[in-house]
């Protein structure tokens, strides 16, 4: 039976000034319709890379990426990219920046009803129905990722594609679009692919986790399932044998890749 996401032997080269740079070699991974995945590894390891030919920024030197057995080869609204900036548009409000992918995606099926409805939908869906007029100057850096999340939702993306999208945020502000995250899951079952540094968020919110090895010629080397009920609450995790076994499965990886590179 066929995935519903599938990477197929992806390579990836990059030639400049004469020389050329092998950045991953031979990804394969078959993702099942709802997976949340969470691709892992130390700098340079090529998860970007991954996620960009996923999204179809990238066109892989070798190999290919199928969805539902239809290759990707542009972007486009089937798979829709959260980025660790924002990137809102600082002259339109929380709403309009929603409305925006809204109407490019169905303005020519939804009536203008329709689209604003499924704006304000999305919008509440990440808890920023109180910030409709504000624009991104006027909210924190926490609010305007949700909003990001949100016009990505609006997308109803097969696929959503996340590159590391809490990054830039304190701890805190950090814990509750986990949360977020975590309940929109649950509550749509979408399919999920993130990039992420974070052992405890990749164990937190993952079905499985990618463990990349280092570049040059990066790939896959294990791949890490993560047998935990749903829903998840974090500080019961904090104590459960399991996760921490999880957690230290995790680490273990990256010790030794790292110990390797030193």
């Amino acid at each position: 039976m066929n995935s519903y996401l599938s990477l197929e032997h992806i390579g990836m080269s990059f030639t400049a000034r004469g020389q050329t740079f092998q950045a991953l070699s031979d990804v394969r991974l078959q993702v099942e319709k709802g997976e949340f995945i969470s691709l892992i590894g130390h700098s340079g390891c090529g998860k970007s890379t991954v996620l960009n030919i996923v999204a179809g920024l990238l066109q892989a030197t070798t190999g290919g990426v199928l969805l539902e057995n239809k290759e990707v080869n542009s972007p486009g609204p089937d798979r829709a990219v959260v980025f660790q900036n924002h990137s809102l548009l600082p002259w339109l409000t929380v709403y309009e920046n929603v409305r925006l992918a809204v109407n490019k995606v169905f303005g020519g099926i939804k009536s203008k009803q329709e689209c604003h409805e499924w704006t304000l939908e999305k919008l509440e869906l990440v808890h920023m129905s109180h910030a409709l007029e504000k624009r991104p100057n006027e909210i924190s850096g926490g609010m305007k990722q949700r909003v990001g999340i949100a016009r990505a939702l609006a997308m109803e993306p097969k696929v959503l594609l996340m590159d590391e999208p809490f990054g830039a945020l304190d701890a805190l502000t950090r814990a509750h679009l986990q949360d977020s995250v975590m309940d929109i899951h649950g509550h749509l079952g979408n399919t999920v692919m993130m990039i992420t540094h974070d052992v405890d968020e990749a164990v937190l919110l993952s079905d499985r986790i990618v463990m990349m090895t280092n570049g040059p010629n990066a790939t896959i080397g294990e791949i890490l399932d993560i047998k935990l009920p749903r829903p998840r609450h974090r500080l019961t995790l904090a104590s459960d044998p399991t996760y921490n076994h999880y957690r230290a499965e995790v680490l273990r990886f990256l010790h030794e890749r790292q110990r390797k590179v030193a």
